[in-house]
């Protein structure tokens, strides 16, 4: 996926400015909007925004 949507569309001059496009990647696109099994195939985003919809137990 990575490389489908980041790394092949794009030459970067420096070793530094492909590291930080990639960590760019992670963490503004990757990591909050897709979609994981573990969270009900929920995004993170979403996951935390139900949890903090749901009351507290006691």
């Amino acid at each position: 996926l990575l490389k489908r949507e980041r790394i092949r569309r794009r030459t970067d001059k420096t070793r530094e400015e492909a590291r930080q496009d990639v960590f760019d990647y992670i963490v503004m696109f990757y990591n909050p909007k897709r979609k994981h099994a573990r969270n009900g195939m929920l995004s993170p985003v979403e996951f935390e925004r139900q949890r903090r919809l749901r009351p507290e137990g006691v």
